[in-house]
């Protein structure tokens, strides 16, 4: 994508003298009071073990490396790929993927739902307000359109309301990149804090994730008297780069092969032309299944989690059900809206230990 070719903005500014529109987006949402609020946001793991973990904005700064490295290589426009990776989890609720699905659950009782990517379309466009002459961030249409479109391809009929986004089309090869590069990121990260946790088996790992096993039996034999740390982080290193390498020379192939010349040929593709080799995607699946069996559900995670997320749904209906019981800007949002969307919109916004601390407030400590 390129500036001039951009669909703009919804409510038209001059250009900058010396900054791309792209880079402007990319301003705006760094600057943003939902970017900071990442900082307080679980990833996987929480501060429980650590201060070394990941947390929502260490992992989606991680991301926003791997974006700018896999754009820079295949010359793509690299400050709209950071635009979008930067963005790219702001619609989070508190406690990672098990809020979002609890969140989601509780949506779905009243008809309704709720997916992070569309929230991050609606913080962009409606809650996040410094302006004067306009309300949102008026971000770029293709920035827009990549909150929604990264990571999944919606239809008229799924969501309505955003016909304007193309629904039809592919987005850029700066929108399909971020899925990927999101799963680079967390897969080996995961990995990293989980032997900061202690529940990682290198054993383990090495027999059932091949890509890693190569990985580290090739430093092991070039470093043999090394620390075990050290040898560990080298071989990590050399699985993310190896993804990050095949995610590269994968979508430049897959381009070729498609004949694709303009970014609208991009859009008009019959498919998506960014992605792994079969041979890639088969080793970042079984990368995937280890962390799952072996790390995502083990008790460590998963006591805090579930003891989080039940603080997330007895909050949520303890607002839906008590009037009054929210700041006053969002009961008086409530009087004109459906009051359970008022609700879900307030408790994604909130940080981890903001929602524990109103938690503890209407229903004294957790036991």
């Amino acid at each position: 994508m390129r500036d001039e070719d951009s669909r703009g903005r919804r409510y038209p500014e001059p250009s900058h003298p010396y900054r791309s529109e792209y880079a402007r987006d990319r301003d705006r949402i760094v600057h943003s009071r939902a970017f900071r609020r990442l900082e307080a946001k679980t990833q996987v793991f929480t501060i429980r073990y650590s201060d070394h973990f990941r947390n929502r904005l260490t992992h989606t700064l991680e991301v926003s490396q791997i974006a700018r490295t896999v754009a820079g290589a295949l010359g793509l426009n690299t400050e709209l790929a950071e635009a979008l990776a930067l963005v790219h989890d702001i619609g989070h609720p508190p406690f990672g993927h098990a809020g979002e699905k609890k969140l989601n659950q509780l949506m779905r009782a009243h008809g309704s739902a709720f997916n992070h990517n569309l929230q991050a379309l609606r913080i962009v466009e409606q809650f996040e307000s410094p302006y004067l002459d306009f309300p949102g961030l008026n971000l770029t249409f293709e920035t827009r359109e990549g909150i929604i479109k990264h990571s999944h391809d919606y239809t008229s009929a799924e969501v309505p309301h955003l016909t304007e986004y193309l629904l039809d089309l592919r987005p850029p090869l700066e929108g399909q990149l971020i899925d990927w590069v999101d799963e680079i990121a967390y897969n080996t990260a995961d990995l990293d804090d989980a032997r900061e946790a202690g529940l990682l088996d290198l054993d383990i790992l090495r027999e059932e994730v091949p890509i890693f096993s190569g990985a580290y039996g090739e430093v092991d034999t070039a470093y043999p008297k090394a620390r075990e740390k050290l040898k560990f982080n080298a071989a990590l290193r050399a699985v993310l780069d190896g993804l990050a390498t095949d995610l590269i020379e994968s979508t430049r192939e897959g381009v070729a092969a498609a004949g694709v010349r303009t970014a609208e040929d991009i859009r008009r593709a019959g498919h998506r032309l960014a992605g792994f080799s079969k041979a890639a995607a088969a080793q970042n699946a079984e990368l995937k299944r280890f962390l799952f069996r072996h790390i995502y559900n083990d008790p460590a995670i998963t006591e805090d989690r579930d003891r989080s997320v039940n603080s997330l749904e007895q909050l949520f209906l303890f607002y839906v059900e008590t009037l009054n019981s929210m700041p006053e800007s969002h009961e008086e949002a409530a009087r004109t809206q459906p009051r359970h969307l008022v609700v879900c919109d307030y408790i994604a916004g909130m940080t981890d230990d903001f929602l524990l601390r109103q938690h503890r407030q209407q229903f004294g400590p957790v036991e």
